[in-house]
């Protein structure tokens, strides 16, 4: 039975739809922005700190896309839990603190970049869902 991350993620889009991946330095796999919970932390809590620390921009509104599992991306032996939102931001959007690449992918051709599973098996698949 593997371990669980309990994660909170964002989907963030520009105003072409493109879907906003970042990769954490030292790895190879694209992802949403965010990240696990402090103690005490609540879901919005959590992303937009996570926002702030990874990109440098605030959380202005978020909407709960889903709750959903899969293998973790860069954790071998673990399953990352996430609540994932739509999220509105504000500010300039650039790579910090772990973020060593930010992307602007089209979510119905992702190109040929390594994608993490949540994002492959869950989230794309409940955005076209929305479309």
């Amino acid at each position: 039975m593997s371990r669980v991350l309990d994660i909170v993620t964002a989907v963030i889009r520009d105003a072409e739809g493109r879907l906003l991946l970042v990769r954490k330095r030292g790895t190879a796999i694209f992802m949403k922005p965010g990240g696990k919970r402090d103690a005490g932390e609540d879901d919005l809590t959590t992303l937009a700190r996570e926002l702030r620390e990874e990109l440098g921009c605030d959380l202005v509104s978020a909407e709960l896309l889903g709750h959903f599992s899969a293998r973790a991306a860069n954790e071998a032996g673990f399953t990352v839990q996430s609540a994932t939102y739509l999220a509105e931001v504000t500010g300039e959007i650039g790579p910090r603190a772990e973020i060593e690449e930010l992307a602007w992918v089209d979510p119905a051709a992702p190109g040929d970049r390594r994608l993490a599973p949540l994002l492959t098996d869950a989230v794309l698949p409940a955005l076209q869902a929305l479309a």
